[in-house]
């Protein structure tokens, strides 16, 4: 959940994530759409998919254990060098070295390294010194006290070099460059992208959502439920009403009232939502969709791109039930 999320936004999810699939199992068996819905909001949903699908193989392969070997623990879903070397020190005491932003921070000032610590080379040079360095007889209170070391004191702008425990062996501090390391990482250009939503919205206060995929399935919907929409190419208005006719099958005319623009953010790119509310006499029946009153939206799993498109018809539309 920590993956490009803050701690403060994660904890509720995490405590309501537990609660509801307090071991590997119970979320190995659970419906994929409850997985989801525990964890709409945080965004980058293949985080979730991943591990439900890794919990799925621990129980099928490891007796409901996280497994004890390297190896294994990287033929589970989701799980890279970090996440293995970070769960199988602490949880095992393995003598395997974590390197993460903060670590990779550390040693770069202490070995006064400079230029791009993501660049390959530099990255695997770090990692090799976080293993030299690794305390074997406690590798994960070890890794913790390095983690921690670059959150609190060791910070990226301002570190406490006065209160830092390896102040008198950082070279960067000794050759005042700790302003300088790391180099700040280049940041992609920003995309701009505008998505047309269509609320339709029946007598009866009903909506239709849509998994066909939708625009920016992937990155903005994540394959869950949504309501129809496109990437705006030029009129948001003319290009939305012809999808909604050739992939609804919505006969007759369309009208479409526009509703106030959202933004959104993902990752490089800055997304103008904008969402039309449609009123139909009835709901067009086509493969894939689903239709269920909008005031109980937060009963399926939904993106939070979803969640702002909704509040433009109805900010209470989006409470969880």
């Amino acid at each position: 959940m920590l993956q490009q999320t803050r701690i403060a936004a994660v904890i509720p999810y995490y405590e309501r994530f537990l609660t509801r699939f307090p071991d590997f199992r119970a979320l190995a068996e659970a419906p994929q759409q409850d997985v989801l819905k525990l964890w709409s909001g945080l965004g980058y949903y293949s985080r979730a998919r991943n591990l439900q699908a890794a919990a799925k193989k621990i129980v099928a392969d490891h007796g409901s254990k996280f497994p004890r070997k390297l190896d294994q623990a990287l033929e589970l879903s989701g799980i890279g060098a970090y996440t293995a070397g970070a769960v199988l020190s602490i949880a095992y005491d393995l003598p395997l070295a974590v390197l993460d932003g903060n670590v990779a921070r550390v040693l770069a000032r202490l070995n006064a390294v400079r230029g791009e610590l993501r660049a390959p080379k530099t990255w695997k040079a770090l990692g090799d010194t976080a293993q030299e360095l690794l305390a074997d007889e406690a590798a994960g209170d070890w890794n913790q006290a390095l983690m921690e070391l670059g959150e609190v004191i060791c910070t990226p702008q301002n570190p406490q070099c006065l209160l830092c425990p390896v102040a008198k062996s950082c070279r960067a501090l000794a050759e005042g460059l700790t302003a300088e390391i790391p180099e700040p990482r280049k940041k992609r250009a920003p995309v701009n992208v505008r998505i047309a939503a269509a609320i339709l919205l029946d007598a009866k206060g009903r909506t239709l959502l849509v998994k066909d995929p939708g625009a920016h399935d992937d990155v903005l919907f994540s394959r869950m439920w949504q309501f129809p929409a496109i990437e705006v190419k030029r009129n948001a208005e003319s290009e939305l009403r012809e999808y909604l006719k050739t992939t609804l099958r919505i006969r007759g005319a369309i009208e479409l009232r526009e509703l106030a623009p959202a933004r959104h953010g993902v990752t490089f790119r800055s997304i103008l939502l904008l969402p039309f509310l449609i009123r139909v006499k009835s709901m067009p029946k086509v493969a894939r969709t689903r239709v269920l009153a909008l005031k109980r939206l937060g009963t399926v799993p939904i993106s939070s791109a979803t969640r702002k498109i909704a509040a433009a018809v109805n900010p209470q539309c989006t409470a969880r039930d």
